[in-house]
């Protein structure tokens, strides 16, 4: 077998694969003769069928088949021998009047060439890190939800404007019949408190569902139907109040602090809205830090400048999917893909020649610490190292999971990297001015 390249131009290539007669043909004369043994033919005993009657039927598809696994693995480890850094797969040049008969086999491969570039971090226009911080009003709300969340329900038997309410809303051509609590102080409409306003356990109200609550979102929850659904809804429904309570907020006191965070670790309204400030802002630097990596990523992509094999990659679109596509499709999945393609080869330049790898120790540690968030989130603030490391041998036996994790982990290499070398400006904003800012 003899393997040649030859250059196009800088993304393009053809490699020429010459298969001579005895490459194939022992293994192809050993696979008749195990088919002979096997033939059930009508005419002959089993393992006496002619030789020349089993090359007739089945030659040339084990022919075939042995020569293009013959292809496939030799191919590829002339790529890696090579060290050809391919974009997509080799595609076979289509050759008509193909004589499978002769004994030496020529075929021909096309192939698209990742394109040489380099990439500097030190972008031309800076791009912003954000850094938000929580400010004196969001942490008086943040206390006042607290002091909510742990206070004390007082029944009382008039609805007032600061109360919860609990009820049944109800439309029968809308399929709505959901219990449910709603707080007064969450309802925009202004006709709507006033129904409520002075009602009594029994009572039943009709509330339009346009513009309801302050929050589009607490609709859905409210009538127990789809998201979906709920957006842009205009209807009546009913509403027969079955409880009526005023939550009395809770005392910013030692027992507060000690549910909230152990004992002993919070002592003081002040060291309870320090430890909001930081546990606040720690969320905010996930957020912060996603807009950072995508901002880079676009001006990256932006920035560095390089050539495709174009219409290589889309002959590959055409036809190495599940269904062929037309030139036309193929052309418009191209452009689809064509950004992401361009960051691939951007973030693993930059992966190879920043040395950015993941190793396993620190793998299983970066699972540990995911475990120990997520069951936080569940009020399990203290796991034993045990516990973390039981639940971590169970996450990295899973391939997919061990993916996901490597993934998040590079990502993570990646954003301190661009901290370090990128051209970055900060920003320091309030949460509000943040969404502003970066989402308008």
């Amino acid at each position: 077998m003899n393997i040649t390249k030859e250059q196009i131009d800088d993304l393009n290539a053809v490699v020429k694969v010459a298969i001579s007669k005895e490459d194939y043909q022992d293994k192809v004369e050993k696979i008749l003769k195990d088919y002979r043994k096997q033939a059930n033919i009508p005419g002959f005993r089993k393992g006496q069928v002619p030789m020349g009657l089993i090359k007739k039927q089945y030659g040339k598809a084990v022919l075939v088949d042995e020569v293009n696994k013959l292809l496939q693995d030799n191919l590829n480890k002339y790529l890696t021998e090579e060290k050809l850094d391919v974009l997509g797969n080799p595609l076979p040049k289509q050759q008509d009047n193909f004589d499978w008969d002769r004994d030496n086999l020529d075929f021909e491969f096309e192939l698209g060439l990742a394109p040489s570039f380099d990439v500097n971090l030190k972008t031309k226009k800076a791009v912003t890190q954000y850094k938000i911080v929580a400010d004196k009003k969001m942490i008086e709300e943040q206390v006042e939800r607290i002091q909510k969340q742990y206070g004390k329900l007082i029944s009382k038997t008039e609805v007032g404007k600061t109360d919860e309410v609990t009820g049944f809303f109800a439309n029968e051509e809308e399929e709505i019949d959901h219990k449910a609590t709603i707080e007064m102080d969450k309802i925009k409409s202004k006709k709507a408190v006033d129904a409520l306003v002075g009602k009594k356990v029994g009572d039943t109200v009709t509330l339009s569902t346009k513009g309801l609550f302050k929050e589009d979102y607490l609709l859905s929850g409210a009538l127990g139907i789809a998201r979906d659904k709920a957006d842009g809804l205009k209807v009546d429904v009913t509403f027969t109040i079955e409880e009526i309570n005023e939550r009395e907020p809770a005392a910013l006191d030692q027992e507060l602090f000690d549910k909230l965070f152990g004992e002993g670790k919070v002592t003081s309204e002040k060291e309870l809205k320090d430890k909001i400030k930081e546990d606040s802002e720690k969320q905010f630097e996930q957020q912060s830090d996603q807009k950072l990596l995508n901002d880079i990523t676009e001006k990256l992509i932006d920035e560095t400048k390089f050539e495709l094999p174009s219409e290589f990659l889309k002959k590959w679109i055409q036809i190495s999917g599940e269904n062929p596509l037309t030139e036309d499709e193929a052309k418009e999945e191209f452009e689809k893909s064509e950004k992401g393609l361009r960051y691939q080869l951007i973030e693993g330049k930059i992966i190879q020649e920043n040395e950015l790898q993941v190793q396993f120790d620190e793998l299983k540690e970066f699972a540990k610490g995911f475990i120990k968030s997520q069951m936080a989130q569940y009020g399990h603030m203290d796991p034993k190292e045990e516990e973390l490391e039981s639940v971590a041998a169970r996450v990295m036996s899973n391939q997919d999971e061990v993916k996901r994790l490597s993934e998040q982990l590079m990502s993570q290499k990646l954003l301190d990297l661009y901290k370090e070398k990128a051209n970055l400006k900060v920003k320091e904003v309030s949460y509000d001015d943040f969404i502003k800012e970066a989402y308008s």
